[in-house]
């Protein structure tokens, strides 16, 4: 039976939309712009909970190789760690005890709800090879205690670059700390903040990093904060920080228009920070509260949003990111520790190998697609890196894919290196690891196994086309 000719005029019209569908395509900047954001030499850090943190040096076999790769990804840079959460407004300090850390807790994957820590704590601190952000107590309302323990780190941390003073104090009231008793609100904790800024500011100079908090803002943020500050106050300030757990299912939490506007909603907070002159950090961060969601935190679905949320943090003048590890062997996001690999661990190394060297990002893309592209220029102002990611959310059947065409490309061809799954579901700890250029990591060690595949993509003229499944991601090295 033949086509009627209109039918067909629609059916071509149909596959030619279909075609202009899955493809897209970006120009790549000649040189950094104007409108770039300046890269810290290591993003991505972690975050470890105050009473773990001990234990995840000391125990955990992967811990220092899994930093280690970080640093090589970075180009030797190691990536930052914030030691701190809920149980650093648990811990006092008693600089006679002799073990890093005491407590009792019913089982072993409970966090304890008071604790001790001693000289030795700082020691094992110090003895980190990257920078350190160190979490001490607001919430019992003992700022000698306090100013006792920073002014001991600071003496023994060569490495300590920052200091916070409570975490997350919007919840201060409901947990029962003493500094909140009578009204308790963001004002109220603005203005704390600032006292407690000097006190331990006078005695330790201007390393504080000050926030911490979880709320969204404008309350309980930068703005909120730098309002209630003197300028004896802000003198002391180094840092903003605020926590960011978005939450949801592995598709809403993959999904890059939800990225975008996530970041997007701290775009002011950021701002008050720059234009005060301090830098702004997720001094806090992973797919969910409470150790994550088992069944969204451990997916290869969380490492797309790892690196994606990485991607979109850093060309948004966020310098830093810390994603939170808890209480081993009850955590569901760690990256190691509960699982000998998480998946998204992988969406870490991604982003690091994106970011390595770089020293400064830009966004590409439009934000409201499932398409992300960043353009990453080395020292000397040129592009040296794209990283594209595909955050179409795919579990079974038939993959699709989107084609990046980029052009202003000069040579004859560009290399590409691909982070992929078998599905946004797959987990490490059900068989079923991703690879990040056809490379794993091996369970209990971190080690890199296998043999490095890179892609190689024609240049026609000045244009590549980069095809990346659902799903997936990808850095083209120029």
């Amino acid at each position: 039976m033949s086509i009627p000719f209109l039918q067909h005029i629609w059916i071509w019209t149909w596959i030619a939309n279909l075609t202009l569908a899955s493809t897209s395509t970006y120009t790549i900047p000649p040189t950094s712009p104007t409108t770039a954001a300046t890269l810290d030499p290591a993003p991505i850090g972690l975050s470890y909970e105050f009473f773990t943190f001990p234990s995840y040096r000391t125990n955990v076999t992967a811990t220092p190789q899994c930093e280690k790769n970080l640093a090589a990804a970075y180009a030797g840079t190691y990536p930052p760690i914030r030691i701190g959460g809920t149980t650093q407004d648990r811990a006092d300090y008693d600089p006679n005890l002799s073990a890093y850390v005491t407590y009792s807790v019913a089982s072993d994957k409970d966090a304890p709800k008071t604790l001790k820590y001693g000289p030795r704590f700082f020691d094992l601190a110090g003895g980190y090879e990257g920078r350190v952000v160190l979490g001490l107590n607001r919430g019992h309302n003992d700022v000698g205690n306090t100013v006792e323990a920073a002014k001991k780190a600071k003496g023994v941390m060569g490495n300590l670059v920052g200091v916070e003073m409570g975490n997350e104090p919007e919840y201060f009231k409901s947990d029962g700390q003493a500094i909140a008793k009578g009204t308790w609100n963001a004002a109220t904790d603005a203005a704390s903040q600032a006292n407690w800024q000097m006190q331990v500011g006078k005695a330790i100079g201007n390393l504080i990093q000050a926030s911490n908090s979880l709320q969204s803002p404008p309350q309980w943020g930068a703005e909120q904060l730098l309002n209630a500050q003197n300028s004896t106050a802000l003198g002391y300030i180094k840092t903003f920080s605020h926590h960011n757990y978005p939450g949801g299912s592995i598709q809403s939490l993959m999904s890059h228009a939800n990225v975008v506007k996530n970041v997007n909603s701290f775009k002011s907070d950021v701002a008050a920070a720059r234009k005060a002159g301090k830098e702004y950090v997720f001094g806090e961060t992973n797919s969910a509260t409470g150790g994550g969601a088992a069944s969204v935190s451990p997916s290869f679905g969380a490492a797309l949003w790892v690196a994606s949320i990485s991607l979109r943090a850093t060309s948004s003048s966020i310098s830093r990111l810390y994603f939170h590890h808890g209480t081993i062997g009850a955590c569901q996001y760690c990256w190691f520790g509960r699982y000998s690999m998480g998946a998204p661990y992988y969406g870490a190394i991604f982003a690091a190998s994106a970011f390595g060297g770089g020293k400064s990002i830009v966004a590409i893309d439009s934000g409201n697609s499932a398409y992300a592209a960043y353009v990453i220029f080395g020292a000397d102002g040129n592009p040296a890196r794209v990283a594209l990611v595909n955050s179409e959310y795919f579990t079974s059947g038939t993959r699709g894919s989107h084609v990046f065409v980029l052009e202003g490309l000069k040579g004859e061809s560009v290399h590409v290196k691909r982070l992929t799954a078998q599905s946004a579901t797959s987990r490490v700890d059900e068989g079923s690891s991703p690879t990040w250029g056809g490379q794993k990591f091996e369970d209990g060690t971190c080690k890199v196994v296998g043999t490095e595949v890179k892609e190689t993509v024609k240049v026609e003229g000045v244009r590549a086309s980069v095809s990346v499944g659902s799903s997936e991601a990808v850095v083209v090295y120029l």
